[in-house]
């Protein structure tokens, strides 16, 4: 037995933030965003919370899979921008969507939080120690911008993805993460602080994303193909068996430069950034509900989806769908 996708489901807050909002609030313009990223809109969040938007997704990719939230057995929510460090948010979900049967732990591994998430669902389901999961990626990154800083709060925006995983006979066939805590300090982002009776007290503040634009560029290229070529090569399954590469959106250079690595076709790797741009670990579900509800996938396609991001962290994941 594996572990199958049988269902998904997204949600992205109401306010649409377009490039041209973001030219009143730093020295930018829409040509220069969307010239390096891909990104002319990203949707942020006001009334809505992490956790609130993780329910909606879940609470969709139940509905999908024509399964009652009574029947859950696991919750797992990717997420590095929590409301509350606690009760974590997986917690949250289940009191939301009254999945009273369902245990709930939230995972962190930023931009590759889903993939990892996915990853350990199915650890789950494979030893047997339940039969199904929602998997979830949920961010509000906009909580955490600095919105005076044009390298990095033009790249993020908010919303939640979710699939419902089922062991079947078929679905993930093989998987693959890394990660390179020598490199972590190019993608960070500080915690409050303040000092115990110890220590000396430190000021609290919050704590904002600072990255190095150029190296997680040059990471991103050299590791996503060399990682995904690993994948296929391990599991004895070639390029031109893949439908799609359904990829962490953060930035269509990086898609396209991955794409002419693998000499794989463009149109294999479908991207919505454009609309939404970087919301971590909600990317890739976000894209994969888009496809499924736009009617792109098949039963039997081969996916390859890939995550990359702070840590450093990244990973691959070849499934059946």
């Amino acid at each position: 037995m594996t572990s199958r996708i049988i269902g998904t489901g997204s949600y992205v807050p109401e306010h649409s933030f377009t490039n041209t909002d973001m030219e009143k609030l730093v020295d930018t313009s829409d040509e220069w965003i969307a010239g390096r990223t891909g990104i002319r809109s990203r949707r942020l969040a006001k009334e809505e919370t992490t956790s609130f938007m993780a329910a909606e997704a879940g609470r969709l990719a139940l509905e999908d899979s024509q399964m009652d939230a009574s029947e859950l057995e696991l919750i797992i929510v990717a997420t590095c921008s929590a409301e509350e460090v606690m009760p974590n948010t997986a917690c949250r979900v289940q009191q939301e969507l009254q999945a009273v049967h369902a245990v709930g732990f939230d995972l962190n591994a930023a931009c590759s939080g889903f993939l990892f998430a996915l990853h350990t669902a199915h650890a789950y389901l494979r030893a047997g120690i339940c039969k199904n999961a929602l998997v979830i990626g949920a961010e509000s990154l906009s909580r955490l911008l600095d919105w005076t800083d044009r390298s990095t709060c033009v790249l993020f925006g908010d919303g939640a993805g979710a699939v419902v995983l089922r062991q079947e006979e078929t679905g993930i066939l093989g998987l693959s993460q890394f990660a390179d805590g020598s490199r972590g300090d190019v993608l960070t982002c500080g915690n409050s602080q303040n000092g115990n009776p110890l220590q000396e007290t430190k000021e609290s503040h919050p704590g904002k994303i600072a990255m190095d634009g150029q190296e997680v560029f040059k990471f991103a290229v050299r590791q996503v193909p060399a990682c995904i070529t690993d994948l296929l090569n391990h599991y004895g399954c070639g390029k031109d068996e893949i439908r799609y590469f359904i990829l962490h959106q953060a930035n269509a250079r990086i898609i396209r430069s991955v794409a002419k690595r693998l000499d794989v076709p463009e149109a294999q790797f479908p991207m919505n950034m454009e609309q939404y741009g970087n919301t971590s670990a909600a990317s890739i579900p976000m894209l994969l509900d888009e496809l499924n509800r736009g009617g792109c996938l098949k039963k039997g396609d081969h996916l390859v989806l890939s995550g990359f991001g702070a840590g450093l962290t990244w990973g691959a994941c070849l499934l059946i769908w």
